[in-house]
Parts: structure tokens; C-alpha cells; sequence
């Protein structure tokens, strides 16, 4: 999208203009309590207990009551369209916090993610709920107003206009001051960051001074911002004066003066109703939410969402699945990462590099790679060489927690090697070129609140031809799940989603995007062994394809033109037949997987590598609704004893 944060927020609200409908519709119906707030204890006094007439009194207050029940409910259902408003805004800003992430190895995209796009989902609700109860109160008011007696409107009018319009001038100047608070708050603590850990070196050089006088400048700097941002708060004090305190003390004032031209006594009192009841709490909200709020969310937007070229927003999805890989995954108590030398042999019969042809760079090129969580940790992956042929196919396999889903984590660019070159395509890994050469799919799929045809167009800069969507679905063999979502135009709920089929949709999506190089990293886990296999050759078919399959089943690896075994203390590579017979570690490997159903072969092991998160393990899994498609009845966990034990090489225990 293009243009400032508003232009992209009107178009969000436009193409949403159902729900948007939907949101009037039902803060009418909020809007006619407003209405009879004023309008029926002016007649209740008028006509009924004024003129002698108690049971018409009542009756008008019971109306009343009434009212306020209707306007209950329409808030209720008011609340609900919000939510269809502010669950959108928030998948798209998390899709952006992640992208730019990956792209650019952005280490604030974790705070993004995990404390700022939620500011702004709540801020934004908040908002649309006060400016819209602002909107219709006001209406309601007015009509009101104008119903008892026109004489009221230009009493309570004119200020109420006047502190709405002097508010709306403060909110720009507010947000920028808002803005340049953030900024100099962030500096601040982006300098005492730097400057605590060297405290002891400070002192050692003599520095204390020149330091002290850096840090007093930041705190100075901050307290500019604060006093500015301060006194363009008093003007929305003096706004809510004028527009919801003033007109209280006109009417009162020009109590007389009305009561001569005709206005009755319970039209006055049903003006100052209006007024204490309804347009002062409408407006007090509005310039406590929308100025202080509104100019965060302003500004939150602004760095959450900055507008994406082209190339960006083609390149940038392939980082929404791999989310959870942004950064190392957590230890578990008492666990030890495993030391992976990959040092791949030279002779043929355990594995040498594809060679690559002479016009084309190779599809994806390691070259002495070394990797390690923190600079005084032993490396996960140590001095690996790797290259691989556009169109060719591996199979990676290993025990748990050996390095598997790393390799395919500095392969996406989620993380950079200590030492050593990662190539995609000739491109350097992390950039946008290699970022769009690939995509990867992680074992937790993402799918996201929307439609199935844009869940699965997520890769692509444009919407495809709905013709290749379809054949899409079928080559990954998506197509009974799509027939029963009801199409590519059938909304999609995350949550009603099985592991198994959030994967399906994944995998849809990938084959669906422009890279040429994909990587499964246990992609199909949650998927049986036939489901798995068509899916792994749809991708084998795929023209201009090649696929780096983190091996969940002996099945994926047999389907591979080569095999990467890695253990720890090197690596071997070959094909299947090739490293049964030179490999002690694969055939232990081999031995470890169960045979399976329709000779297939299942994983012994409920999934849990250590670079990875928990896959599935039985019933319950966190988040997933209990769809839980484990790899036999739902709820079975299986007996270790798959490639992924995490015992010396794949040994149980």
C-alpha cells in the first residue's frame, strides 16, 4: 500500500465496508438510547407529571428503560463487528513485523511482534469504539435536541462544535510531539544499554565525565519532548471545557431567557440530560481515547507498517512461516546442544558436493559455514560445505537437536553463521534477492484469519488465476480440505484448523510462490505417510524446483537423489544405497523408523527437536483446538525410537 498512515486506513476500512455497515447499523440501534436519554423524561414531565397525568409519566420513563436495553444489546453486537475489524488489522501487521524481520534481520521485529502490534490492536478497537460511540451519541443528542425545541440546538451547538474543532487541530501537532518522545525515550534506553555493561572500563579510562555529560543530553532530550508533549495536552483540557462544560452553564444561564420564547420545562431538563448524560461522556472519552491513543496508535502504525515495494511484498511472506525460527529456540532445563561438525567427506561413496553446472550458479551453496547460539557456545554446525544443483533434491537426517532445522534456518537467512558464506541462487543469504529465491515451511504452519484464496496467494505480489490456485490444490493434495472450506472465496478460521491441515495449506501456498528453492523443514510431519509422499512429489515435479526436505519418515529419504546425514561429529553424504552401506549412523537411523501402514514407515517418536518447537505428542497441543493429526489415532503417542531420539547417534534413550 501506499500513502501515510491514514490513506492506508481508509482503504483497510473500504474493503471491509460490510463489516463497517454492519458497525453503523448497530450503533443506530446504541444510538436510540441516546435519543430517548433526553427526549423521554422531557415528555414524561410535559405531559405527564406536569399536567397531572402520573400513569403517562411512567409510561414515558418506562420507555426510557427500554431504551436502555435496546442500546445494551446494540453495544453488545457493536463490540462483535469491531472484532471483525481489528482481528484483519492485526494478522497484517504481524505478517509485516515478521517480513520485515526476516528481510532485514531486524532484532526490534520481536518487540514489534510481541508488544507493539498488540498496542496497536487494542489501541485501534479502542478507538473505533469511542470515535463511532462519539459519532451516534452526538446524533442521537442532537436530534434530541432538535425534536424538543430548536432554541436548545443553538444553545448547546455552537461550544460543542467549537471543542470538538479546537481538539482536532491539536491532534496532528500531538502525535508528531508523541512521535519524538518514543524516539528520545528509545535513545535514552539505547544508551544506557551501551553504556551499563562498560561501566567498569569507563572508570578504568577516565570517561565518567564525558559519559555523564552524553547521558545528561539524552535525559534532557527526553525531558524536551515530555514538557512539549505536555502542553499541547493542556489544549485537550480546554477542549472538553468548551465543548462539554460550557454548554451546561448556557443553558442554565439562558434558563429564562428560553422558558420566554416557549421552551418547556422538561425540554430544558431534557437538554441538560442530553448534555451531562451523553455528549459530555461521549466527548470526554473521545479526547482522552483518540488523543492520547489515537496519536500512539499513529505512531506505532508508522513503524509497524511502513508501505512495501513491490518486490518486497513478493519476497517478504516467506517469513510468516517461519515465524517461531527468528531467533534460537529455548533450552530445556538440563539439556545439552549436541556439537555438529559437518565436515562433508570427500570421496563419492560418502557424499560429495552436486557439482554445479557452468552457466547457472549453483541453486544453494554453503561454504565453510560455522554456527553457534552465543559466542561462547560449541557449534551446532561446524565448517560445512554443501552445493546444490538448480532442480536437485535432499533429504537431511539426523538426531534430534543435531542441527537440522538450523541448517534450514541459515539456508532462509533467520540466522547468520558465525563463519562462512550462504548462497541462494548466487545470491548472499540474508538479502532480498536470496530471500526471494526461497521459501520455507516450518513444522507449525501459518494460516491466518481471511479467505482460502488469500491464505494461499500469501507468497505472490499479485493474485494468481483461481485456474492455478485449484491446480495447485490438487498437486499438494489439498483438494478434499478445499471442497469441504468450501473454495478459494470461503473464509478461513485458523482455529478450526487441524495441525495437518494448516500444513496442507502451507504447503499449497509454497508451491503456489515464485521460489525455486523450498524448504521443508518437517513440513508434512502432521500429514500420513501417502499424504506426505504426494505432496514431497508434487514439489519433485514442480518445474525449476529444488527441494531440501528435513526428513521426518525413511520414506523421504528414500525419495531423494541425495541424503545429508548429520551426527555431530561430521557429516555423510550419498545417496540411500550409498550411505546404508558406508553410514553406521543412517542404517541406525533406518533401523529406528517402524514400518507403517500400506508399507509406509512411521516416526517411532512424537516430534521434538531442539532447534524446532514441539510439533505434535498427543492431545492438547497448545492452540490447536484439539485437532491435534498426530502420526496414528488422535491422541497416541508413539514409543521413541525415531531418527530424531536425541540419544548418541539416534540410539535410544
Amino acid at each position: 500500500m501506499r500513502g501515510g498512515v491514514g490513506v492506508r486506513g481508509l482503504r483497510f476500512l473500504w474493503v471491509r465496508w460490510r463489516v463497517v455497515l454492519r458497525l453503523a447499523g448497530w450503533s443506530v440501534v446504541e444510538a436510540g438510547q441516546t435519543f430517548l436519554t433526553g427526549y423521554a423524561p422531557a415528555r414524561a414531565l410535559d405531559q405527564g407529571f406536569l399536567a397531572g397525568r402520573a400513569g403517562l409519566g411512567l409510561a414515558w420513563l418506562a420507555l426510557a428503560g427500554v431504551g436502555v436495553l435496546l442500546g445494551a444489546y446494540g453495544t453488545a453486537r457493536a463490540y462483535a463487528a469491531v472484532a471483525a475489524l481489528v482481528e484483519p488489522l492485526r494478522d497484517r501487521l504481524v505478517e509485516r513485523v515478521v517480513g520485515r524481520g526476516v528481510r532485514e534481520a531486524d532484532g526490534a521485529a520481536l518487540s514489534g511482534l510481541t508488544q507493539q502490534v498488540e498496542i496497536a490492536r487494542d489501541t485501534f478497537a479502542g478507538l473505533v469504539m469511542v470515535s463511532r460511540s462519539f459519532a451516534f451519541t452526538a446524533v442521537g443528542a442532537l436530534a434530541g435536541l432538535v425534536s424538543l425545541d430548536p432554541l436548545l440546538l443553538l444553545v448547546v451547538g455552537p461550544p460543542l462544535l467549537a471543542g470538538v474543532a479546537l481538539f482536532a487541530a491539536t491532534l496532528r501537532p500531538l502525535a508528531r510531539r508523541q512521535e519524538a518522545y518514543l524516539v528520545a525515550d528509545e535513545a535514552l534506553a539505547h544508551h544506557w544499554g551501551a553504556v551499563c555493561p562498560g561501566l567498569r572500563d569507563i572508570t578504568a579510562t577516565g570517561a565518567e565525565e564525558r559519559i555523564a555529560a552524553d547521558t545528561g543530553d539524552r535525559i534532557d532530550a527526553e525531558l524536551g519532548t515530555a514538557r512539549a508533549l505536555a502542553h499541547w495536552g493542556v489544549l485537550r483540557v480546554a477542549s472538553l471545557a468548551i465543548g462539554g462544560q460550557l454548554p451546561i452553564v448556557l443553558l442554565l444561564a439562558a434558563a429564562p431567557w428560553l422558558l420566554d420564547r416557549g421552551v418547556t420545562t422538561g425540554a430544558l431538563v431534557g437538554a441538560l440530560a442530553y448534555v451531562t448524560q451523553s455528549l459530555l461522556p461521549a466527548l470526554r472519552n473521545l479526547v482522552h481515547g483518540l488523543g492520547t491513543s489515537g496519536s500512539r496508535l499513529t505512531v506505532v502504525l508508522r513503524r509497524l507498517a511502513p508501505a512495501p515495494s513491490r518486490r518486497e511484498a513478493a519476497t517478504g511472506p516467506c517469513g510468516q512461516d517461519s515465524s517461531r525460527d527468528a531467533g534460537p529456540p529455548p533450552a530445556r532445563p538440563g539439556a545439552r546442544r549436541p556439537r555438529a561438525s559437518a565436515t562433508t567427506p570427500a570421496a563419492p561413496a560418502t557424499g560429495s558436493p552436486l557439482p554445479a553446472t557452468s552457466s547457472t550458479p549453483p541453486a544453494l551453496a554453503l561454504n565453510a559455514v560455522t554456527f553457534a547460539y552465543g559466542p561462547t557456545a560449541a557449534p551446532v554446525i561446524e565448517d560445512l560445505d554443501l552445493t546444490l544443483r538448480p532442480g536437485a533434491h535432499l533429504a537431511v537426517v539426523g538426531p534430534s537437536g543435531i542441527g537440522k532445522s538450523t541448517l534450514t534456518a541459515l539456508v532462509a537467512g533467520l540466522l547468520r553463521p558465525r563463519q562462512g558464506t550462504v548462497r541462494v541462487g548466487g545470491a548472499t543469504v540474508p538479502s532480498a534477492a536470496a530471500a526471494a529465491q526461497r521459501v520455507l515451511i516450518p513444522q507449525e504452519a501459518y494460516v491466518f484469519t481471511g479467505t482460502l484464496a488469500e491464505n494461499l496467494g500469501h507468497f505472490r505480489p499479485d493474485p494468481g488465476p483461481e485456474a492455478e490456485l485449484l491446480a495447485a490444490v490438487d498437486a499438494v493434495g489439498m483438494g478434499p480440505l478445499a471442497e469441504r472450506l468450501g473454495g478459494p472465496g470461503a473464509r478461513v478460521d485458523p482455529a478450526a484448523l487441524s495441525a495437518g491441515e494448516r500444513q496442507l495449506v502451507a504447503l499449497a501456498r509454497a508451491y503456489l510462490s515464485y521460489a525455486p528453492l523450498v524448504l521443508l523443514d518437517e513440513a508434512t510431519c502432521h500429514l500420513d505417510p501417502q499424504a506426505e509422499e504426494r505432496a514431497e512429489r508434487a514439489f519433485m515435479e514442480r518445474p525449476g524446483t529444488t527441494l531440501v526436505v528435513v526428513a521426518h519418515r525413511i520414506s523421504s529419504a528414500r525419495r531423494a537423489e541425495r541424503v545429508l546425514v548429520m551426527d555431530g561429529t561430521g557429516t555423510a553424504y550419498g545417496t540411500h544405497a550409498e550411505l546404508m552401506r558406508v553410514s553406521a549412523l543412517y542404517r541406525d537411523l533406518v533401523g529406528s523408523w517402524a514400518p507403517g501402514p500400506a508399507g509406509g514407515s512411521e516416526p517411532a517418536l512424537a516430534l521434538r527437536d531442539a532447534d524446532r518447537v514441539d510439533a505434535v505428542a498427543g492431545p492438547g497441543l497448545a492452540g490447536d483446538g484439539r485437532h491435534v493429526v498426530a502420526h496414528g489415532p488422535v491422541g497416541q503417542v508413539q514409543a521413541p525410537g525415531d531418527l530424531g531420539d536425541g540419544g548418541p547417534l539416534g540410539g535410544k534413550g
